[in-house]
């Protein structure tokens, strides 16, 4: 066994680890039926015991890939995302050290489950770096990045479990639909991996030739049945779906197609869910919040957001533009991902500003938390995946 065969499988390890861990946390505070926290105690003992093992199996595999590829396994989206969720569960495990909250572990442990899965959807294949990757930059921002957003996305679940307790699921209102909305997106993840890996396992491929940006002629797989087209496409394989609409060169079109399929295999995932169950995901949920301590959510979420806010903006904008005036002889030149850097940096400003300025805690603060962590995943997904930038290499 190759030592990258290791660490595909502590990654595995990782995966399955936390999988465990989620069940045993919710179960953990669904028995916890009295609010006399013995039983929530014990299991979460348990619950976090299978948490640290799988994170050091995540931790396991992030040395030994470092080791296989020779630089710091953060070049792709698939090394980037697995990353995330490794900084998200390291920082839950702080967190329950120092306040043991099963409920927490409930909510985190899954959104890294999606994360992870997420990741798995992109080629792991080592390849060597690209140029413009080839400096110790690469790791001190995109590390720097990396570690903010997990910490950030620990605000937004305190948030959720915040929101979960305290919106009404009995009548309607704007706060009741948005929470669903929530929900729904986190399907919409779930319904990109199912369709990737149907995809993936039926081998479908499909060559176009299309004229990018600059005008020269490119090629380009669709690994799904292409519905958007790259400009003046023209199909290369025999029995290929002819896409339906032929976007600009700014735009992504391989990449909007998967976007597609994911929305429309969530949006039916999410349809069976409410048929199955009769029940909005979040009406579900709520239960397992009944003896949530509302105050405690309110301090992680801010105190998540007071720690993770200056490191995101020490990696994502100063580190940035100094590798960016070393990378392109420009500090800023409104890239995409330059620009959702800086939507990402002055939102989470905002939020201070409200939450010190003008007493924006408790609900207002938790839904902030988690319309942050909407604009973090649309960044990763969104952007990285459908807008064309110096950033497309990811």
């Amino acid at each position: 066994m190759t030592l990258a065969d290791i660490s595909s499988n502590l990654l595995y390890v990782a995966f399955i680890a936390y999988l465990i861990a989620t069940f045993v946390f919710g179960g953990a505070v669904k028995g916890n039926k009295k609010g006399t926290f013995r039983s929530e105690q014990r299991w979460g003992k348990v619950a976090i015991t299978i948490t640290v093992i799988g994170f050091l199996a995540q931790v396991g595999y992030f040395i030994t890939r470092w080791v296989v590829t020779g630089h710091a396994p953060i070049s792709n989206m698939f090394e980037f995302t697995t990353a995330f969720g490794m900084t998200l569960v390291g920082g839950f495990i702080i967190l329950f050290a120092l306040y043991r909250t099963a409920v927490l572990g409930m909510i985190v442990l899954p959104i890294a489950l999606l994360i992870i899965a997420y990741a798995s959807m992109f080629p792991s294949e080592v390849s060597p770096l690209i140029p413009a990757l080839q400096t110790n930059w690469l790791a001190i921002h995109v590390i720097t990045v990396v570690v903010a957003e997990g910490i950030l996305a620990i605000s937004a679940a305190a948030g959720l479990i915040y929101l979960l307790k305290v919106v009404d699921q009995k009548k309607k209102s704007k706060q009741r639909f948005w929470l669903e909305a929530i929900m729904y997106s986190l399907v919409l993840v779930l319904g990109f991996v199912l369709t990737s890996t149907f995809f993936t396992l039926t081998n479908y491929e499909a060559d176009f030739a299309y004229v990018n940006k600059d005008g020269q002629p490119s090629e380009i797989t669709y690994n799904m049945p292409a519905i958007f087209g790259m400009n003046e496409f023209e199909a290369m394989t025999d029995g290929a779906l002819t896409p339906l609409i032929e976007m600009p060169p700014i735009v992504h079109a391989g990449k909007l197609t998967t976007v597609f399929w994911s929305l429309v295999v969530g949006t039916v995932l999410y349809a069976l869910i409410r048929l199955v169950f009769r029940k909005r995901i979040s009406a579900m949920l709520q239960p397992f919040t009944k003896n949530v301590n509302l105050q405690l959510m309110d301090e992680i979420n801010y105190r998540s957001v007071i720690i993770g806010f200056p490191i995101f903006s020490l990696g994502a904008l100063i580190f940035a533009m100094i590798w960016a005036q070393i990378a392109w002889s420009r500090f800023w030149g409104w890239d995409p991902k330059e620009v959702w850097a800086l939507v990402t940096f002055l939102f989470y400003a905002a939020y201070l500003h409200l939450r010190l300025g003008r007493g924006w805690a408790g609900e207002k603060s938790a839904w902030l938390a988690v319309i942050g962590f909407v604009i973090i995943m649309f960044n990763l997904v969104a952007v990285n995946l459908i807008i064309a930038g110096l950033h497309s290499y990811a």
